[in-house]
């Protein structure tokens, strides 16, 4: 049975239970235990054989090599414990305890006869948040290994997740994500958190003093400050079967109909499926399985999830007719309760790994529920995807903290707006889920664009929101009458803001990650946008030189970035550079100077990156006065002069 279902051994099995055996017989016991998949039985006994030869006070000590065929046998023994018990604390996702075991395997020489020590130990790697490392070894996995092409299939894939996982850690989303300090986490596994009308339910694998064991049950937590207490179900038993247990509710709109997941053991067969339970006379009624739409004999079917409005069951079933392993389905609810078809949701959302837990906000048609086979952190990973005219959006990773490099389900909202929402995760746990309360911190960027010249609000102005780092066109708006543009802002990631309109250069600026805030909104500055005209010159106000030299101020230099800068926004312009004089001096002298004026500033613009193809340097010397360098009385006019003396750039071609 998987953890990640309902972790039903980690805390069922309890050592004291176990017998006490011989060091000869622990190897044996583990061996059984691991080919029935009670891995986390398998571990005890692999791990008493292991103390048995002293494997667990010197892992540092390498492996001592004998010609002798017995020490070489024991050789084997100790190299065959140590990966047994690496497989066995990996398939129940102890990933800290499997990746000293798998380490000691390859330390030891023995990769050849456990060809997939180094994947495994890779994948540990991973689930321990060591990204770097992890991709080291499954890139030597992948070099080397000569075996079945599904092994190197998983090994890229889990290189690509180490990828991803390292960018998400880099830049989270804006989420607040921690364990439930409270009495809903106990020391087994706490999961699958819903809420009605104020009140909340859960599974707990915590210990049941009725059952006298840790066994799943599920719990009602009240208004969220009272004490779990266990649901108890009327006459729900049968001599035939053991081990029950009951987990994953939801509840129909009128909150008198449970669904929930139910499973047993029959002789050595494990059985689950979905049942339903009606709130009759203060009390939940006896558990009936639901029919054959849902529940398909000899398969699992797990993971109820009712529609707000009460017209649809979400589930999990490996049923056939999916795309492999567990898949997520979706039947009608007749006005009863109860499934009168089944579907697929397809392979948008199922992959051939397995899916879990699906939650469908119907207002939104959204769904959230976790898989194992997009890009993501590792394990589990909770993913959203919407349904917009009958079809699936690819589903979206909904990043880090709300996934982990370990295992993320059951999302549930606390809150009609998604502000506070559970998951249950075990990342703080070697063995067991834990509810974890989350709360979002996203918020909207705001502004006003403007025209430069009159700083008056520009409509119809297209502004797009985009992710800088990989490029991607996140929204795109056109302002109206008010000018204002307002993007969600969900990560830490850089965003910069793309502004286009005829007429106008464009401009993209980056998005600040503080400022103005007010409630959840981040206000910007206006941002105005220059009108121009190809072929009207624009000065370029205060670009100064030092006393008839040609030589720039590094205050001009701050100047012309300005149009660098709208050279790089603007790619498709073609621009002249253009200098001008007063009339002091002899008019050769004066266009010398303006075209060495004007290639100084073309110089220093194409030394920021910019090709020297785009624009080119022109001096006009005193022949294009803008204003009077002398009086109407032949006096001089200084005020004219300084006038006359500008740097202006003007677009000569747009390239199409």
């Amino acid at each position: 049975m998987k953890k990640l279902i309902f972790t039903l051994y980690l805390l069922a099995l309890l050592i004291p239970a176990f017998a006490q055996f011989s060091g000869d017989d622990t190897k044996t016991l583990g061996d059984r235990a691991f080919k029935n998949k009670d891995y986390y039985e398998a571990a005890y006994y692999y791990k008493k054989a292991a103390t048995g030869m002293n494997l667990t006070d010197d892992k540092a000590i390498p492996f001592q090599s004998s010609p002798k065929a017995e020490k070489s046998r024991k050789d084997d023994d100790k190299a065959y414990i140590s990966y047994q018990l690496a497989d066995s604390y990996r398939l129940y996702e102890n990933y800290i305890e499997a990746e000293p075991w798998y380490a000691r395997v390859l330390n030891e020489g023995y990769e050849s006869k456990y060809p997939l020590a180094r994947l495994w130990h890779g994948v540990c790697l991973r689930a321990t948040q060591h990204f770097d490392d992890a991709i080291k070894e499954l890139q030597q996995f992948t070099s080397s290994y000569k075996g079945e092409s599904r092994y190197l299939e998983i090994a890229n894939k889990e290189i690509a997740n180490c990828n991803f996982a390292k960018q998400q850690y880099q830049y989270p989303v804006l989420v607040d994500a921690a364990k439930k300090q409270s009495n809903w986490n106990s020391d087994g596994s706490d999961y699958s958190v819903i809420k009605k009308d104020g009140n909340y339910w859960f599974t707990s694998s915590r210990f049941a003093k009725d059952d006298k064991k840790h066994i799943n049950r599920i719990y009602s937590a009240g208004n969220g400050t009272t004490k779990p207490q266990i649901i108890i179900f009327n006459n729900d038993k049968d001599s035939n079967i053991s081990e029950l247990e009951y987990g994953t509710p939801s509840l129909n709109p009128g909150g008198n109909r449970m669904y929930f997941t139910r499973w047993y053991k029959e002789g050595s067969k494990i059985t689950h499926a979905i049942y339903v339970a009606d709130w009759v006379n203060n009390a939940w009624s006896t558990p009936k399985k639901l029919n054959a739409n849902v529940n398909a004999e000899g398969f699992n079917t797990i993971q109820p999830f009712v529609t707000a409005d009460g017209k649809q069951l979400y589930y999990v079933s490996n049923k056939p007719g999916g795309q492999g392993g567990d898949d997520v389905w979706v039947s009608d609810l007749s006005s009863d309760g109860n499934p009168i078809n089944s579907r697929n949701l397809g392979a948008a959302i199922n992959t051939e790994f397995n899916e879990q837990g699906p939650y469908f906000d119907i207002k939104n048609q959204r769904l959230v529920y976790s898989s194992k086979g997009f890009l993501g952190l590792g394990g589990y990973d909770l993913f959203e995807s919407w349904n917009k005219n009958g079809k699936w959006t690819t589903p979206k990773n909904m990043g880090y903290p709300v996934n982990s490099a370990k295992d993320d389900l059951y999302y549930m909202p606390d809150d009609e707006k998604g502000e506070k929402f559970f998951i249950s995760s075990d990342r703080e746990s070697d063995c067991c889920l834990n509810i974890l309360e989350a709360y979002n911190k996203q918020y909207i960027f705001s502004g006003i664009v403007t025209d430069c010249d009159n700083q008056k609000p520009l409509a119809n102005v297209k502004v797009t929101f985009i992710d800088s780092l990989s490029k991607e066109v996140l929204k795109e708006i056109t302002t109206d009458a008010s000018a204002r543009y307002a993007f969600n802002v969900t990560t830490r990631r850089p965003y910069n803001l793309k502004l286009e309109k005829k007429g106008y250069f464009t401009k993209v600026v980056p998005v600040p990650s503080s400022g103005n805030m007010r409630g959840d909104t981040l206000f910007n500055p206006d941002i105005c946008l220059q009108a121009f005209e190809v072929d009207k010159p624009i000065v370029i106000q205060n670009v100064l030189y030092d006393f008839d030299k040609a030589t720039l101020r590094p205050e001009s230099k701050t100047l012309l970035n300005g149009l660098v800068a709208i050279m790089n926004d603007n790619p498709k312009i073609r621009v002249e550079l253009a200098a001008h004089t007063d009339s002091k001096g002899s008019d050769a002298y004066n266009m010398k100077l303006s075209q060495e004026r004007a290639k100084a500033c073309v110089d220093y613009i194409i030394s920021k990156g910019i090709s020297n193809s785009r624009i080119y340097a022109k001096g006009y010397g005193e022949t294009r006065p803008i204003a009077p360098n002398t009086l109407k009385n032949g006096k001089d006019n200084p005020a004219g002069r300084q006038l006359n003396r500008r740097t202006e750039f003007k677009v000569v071609k747009i390239e199409e």
